[in-house]
């Protein structure tokens, strides 16, 4: 496919009914499919952030669409009020794929929808086995996070980003939660006391720009928390599922959580997905009535996350992103060796990029991706991410890449 550069430039013909929550970039997406998106105009985009990690398997990838269709023919919502055929093989599956990444030999899953709401699922599980397990005194349970952190933006969870824009105006915050520098064990292992229940981390911090820890600092952590008698949650929502190269970002440090939460890529890029998976002594602490969720688990859902465990369970897509991911940041590597740049930095097909904020902020260069016929997404400044499908040619890439240059320039 050739692509046309170009964005929408007409002005709205009428005042939006939508609440200003977002400032996105002036493109109006129609059709899309693999690695490539068109707008209203037909013009072509090279698709590089993938729904942040959403799309890990393109757009309309053909055997996630199949499943969807076949299962719209059949059985969409029950509500977890009842059973249905699907609920229980989702959850076999998804178990089997994570058991060898996360502590416990027969790992429960917990189905809900959106990354926050796993995140808010693990969060209450954490601080119920606490108190019934680990014996902490009632209302005095703590997890620690880590700064940079990005979870969600519910209310719990932004009480402990360290974003001010994601905090300011939203209080009073949930208490509970103590915050210490990402990649310092030593801070994290002094901020552990008789309260702690959890340690509440990303294994690789997406929305801070793609921040990969230091080979010894996740192994720290884990060791940390066994000493403590606490447990590890990895926040693997825009990590796992293959982006990093390994069905979950913790395996490149041989680190198994007690707890993982999964979104994004478990939906496909279909239908909105998430899981927690972990222990089941962990999660059977939520007995019935004590959590729920109308929509986690509902039979499209596991029809499309059924389907997103068989792309993975064979490992090409995971080998497809260690081998394109290589490609990827040595060109990159390149650029900041010839000054275009002035780093990079990430793992598998993700990668974070900082620009000199004297030349360019990270929205110019996405506004000037965008005249070019490239989809990307600015965080904090001057970095943007680059997130491809894995199903990306390698054509393809290098062309986005190409055009990278040329707006760098």
């Amino acid at each position: 496919m050739t692509a046309t550069a170009g964005a929408d430039v007409d002005a709205d013909a009428h005042r939006s009914r939508l609440a200003p929550n977002y400032a996105p970039l002036p493109v109006q997406l129609a059709w899309a499919s693999g690695a490539w998106a068109r707008d209203v105009r037909g013009r072509a985009y090279i698709d590089m952030l993938a729904g942040y990690s959403s799309l890990n398997f393109g757009h309309r990838h053909p055997a996630l669409v199949a499943a969807a269709h076949a299962q719209l023919d059949r059985l969409t919502l029950s509500s977890r009020a009842f059973g249905h055929d699907l609920l229980e093989p989702f959850a076999d599956a998804l178990a089997r794929l994570a058991a060898p990444a996360v502590r416990g030999d027969e790992p429960l899953v917990l189905p809900m929808n959106t990354g926050a709401e796993a995140v808010e699922t693990a969060i209450k599980a954490a601080r119920k086995w606490g108190y019934d397990v680990r014996g902490v005194a009632p209302e005095r349970a703590t997890i620690i996070v880590a700064d940079g952190n990005f979870h969600g933006r519910t209310t719990t969870i932004v009480s402990f980003s360290t974003d001010d824009q994601a905090r300011d105006g939203f209080g009073p915050f949930t208490p509970g939660f103590k915050v210490v520098p990402y990649a310092d064990a030593e801070a994290l292992r002094a901020a552990v006391d008789e309260t702690t229940v959890a340690v509440l981390l990303e294994p690789v911090q997406g929305e801070q720009g793609v921040v990969v820890p230091p080979p010894d600092y996740l192994p720290a952590v884990r060791a940390i928390c066994d000493d403590a008698g606490v447990l590890l949650i990895a926040d693997e929502i825009q990590s796992g599922l293959g982006r990093t190269g390994t069905t979950f970002a913790c395996e490149l440090w041989d680190v198994q959580p007690d707890l993982m939460t999964l979104g994004k890529a478990l939906g496909g890029g279909i239908v909105p997905v998430s899981a927690v998976v972990g222990r089941e002594d962990v999660l059977e602490v939520l007995s019935p009535g004590t959590h729920g969720s109308t929509f986690g688990g509902n039979p499209l859902a596991c029809a499309v996350g059924l389907a997103v465990v068989e792309l993975l369970e064979g490992g090409t897509m995971q080998a497809r992103a260690r081998a394109l991911g290589a490609h990827l940041h040595s060109r990159l590597a390149t650029m900041a060796s010839a000054g275009l740049i002035e780093r990079s930095r990430g793992v598998g097909l993700w990668a974070g990029i900082d620009v000199d904020p004297g030349h360019l902020t990270g929205r110019e260069l996405c506004e000037r991706l965008l005249e070019r016929g490239v989809l990307a997404k600015d965080t904090h400044g001057s970095t943007i991410r680059l997130a491809p499908p894995i199903t990306i040619d390698e054509q393809d890439l290098d062309l986005a890449l190409d055009r990278l240059g040329q707006a760098l320039c």
